[in-house]
């Protein structure tokens, strides 16, 4: 489910790249055939000014007639057209050349062979006994109809993909969108019984003094305050986080003293603390997203202990340039090195009741809520999870 808009504005791109990509592909595609249109206009005047002059020197009958210049322009109109030709003998020698690439050079006997063969593959050599063969390579509008077709339709590929991707994450964004809704629904449902929860803790207070039942009634109030912020919590999902400044400090210490008074004690120890610097070290996010993601984290920790005793420590660590590191770490364990890049993925778990959305959303809500970034951290002994805030 999504936590903020600019998610949402994320999964839009899909589908505004693939109208702009449509709209470059048709003005691409107008654009080029035009080109071709123009190419194969200016080849169609070049033949008929060579049909022009071929006509005029045949009908030239005059003494001083010369066939030699009419030769000369067709030759010369040839080579104005681009199309790559040489021309050879019966015994294979070079007689006449046009159009030949930078470079090419007849002298060069080996690699000026191996271009005419080139040309022969492009399109067969014309033979007439009484001059030899003419090598023809593809002018420069066929190259254009060879690759630019192949490009428009990797181009048309690249652009269905993206319809279909589109198609994917707007599915996904309804329901996203349904679980929103519902988490908003469940949230406002909740409200009654824990107003009335209140109710009952607030005349238990007044009815119950010292000892166990005193103790276990402040014990159930905090259960429902837990409630209450859990509820908060679902009303927040698909709506802006807030931006404001916030005492990492008291929010550790907030919730290592809550897990500390209900972590086992009897089958086997756990030990929850928090470890600051003494003093408030401010950061800027949301406070009831932050909880959220350091709930997770303490939990996964009390989980990896598997049923022994152990510690969990929560601490606080100011950053030079500002911010502030969170860390949460056991003594468990800790992660399988072939597991660590898995441990983030949506579904991935090791528990056997788990869902495995868990380090995921965490991660999702201080990346893209925050913005900061949730490691695993290299230590020495069990897990550490930090959790880095911007000041």
């Amino acid at each position: 489910f999504s936590l903020a808009p600019s998610h949402m504005r994320r999964r839009r791109w899909p589908l505004v790249a693939m109208v702009l990509g449509v709209i470059a592909l048709l003005v691409w595609y107008v654009a080029y055939t035009q080109h071709v249109v123009t190419q194969l206009r200016a080849a169609g005047a070049g033949q008929g000014r060579m049909y022009a002059r071929i006509y005029e020197a045949l009908q030239d009958t005059s003494v001083n007639a010369d066939p030699t210049i009419a030769l000369l322009d067709l030759s010369r109109q040839i080579r104005e057209s681009g199309l790559p030709l040489v021309l050879t003998d019966n015994d294979g020698r070079v007689s006449a050349t046009a159009n030949l690439p930078d470079g090419m050079d007849p002298s060069d006997t080996v690699r000026f062979r191996r271009y005419v063969a080139e040309l022969d593959r492009q399109n067969p050599p014309i033979v007439e006994p009484a001059v030899g063969a003419v090598h023809l390579g593809d002018s420069a509008i066929v190259n254009g109809l060879r690759f630019i077709p192949l490009l428009q339709a990797l181009g048309i590929t690249l652009l269905v993909g993206l319809g279909v991707y589109a198609l994917v994450e707007r599915g996904r964004a309804e329901r996203e969108k349904v679980w929103a809704g519902m988490a908003r629904e469940a949230a406002h449902q909740l409200g009654t019984p824990l107003s009335a929860l209140t109710g009952w803790i607030e005349l238990l207070a007044d009815t119950v003094t010292g000892g166990t039942g005193a103790r276990a009634v402040e014990a159930m109030a905090q259960d429902v305050q837990r409630l209450e912020r859990v509820s908060h919590r679902f009303e927040r999902i698909g709506r802006p986080p807030r931006d404001e400044t916030l005492d990492a400090t008291a929010l550790v210490r907030r919730l290592a003293e809550y897990f500390a008074a209900r972590a086992p004690t009897l089958a086997r120890t756990v030990t929850i603390r928090s470890d600051d610097p003494g003093g408030p070290v401010m950061v800027r996010g949301d406070v009831v997203l932050l909880e959220w993601v350091l709930e997770v984290l303490i939990k996964n920790a009390m989980d990896a202990l598997g049923g022994r005793n152990g510690e969990v420590v929560v601490s606080v660590t100011p950053i030079p340039e500002g911010g502030a590191r969170i860390r949460v770490q056991d003594d468990g364990p800790g992660v399988p090195r072939a597991l660590r890049k898995r441990i983030f993925d949506a579904g991935f778990t090791t528990k056997d009741r788990g869902w495995g959305i868990g380090l995921s959303l965490a991660r999702r809500i201080v990346e893209e809520n925050h913005p900061g970034r949730l490691v695993l951290a290299e230590t020495d002994r069990g897990a550490a999870f930090d959790v880095i805030l911007n000041g």
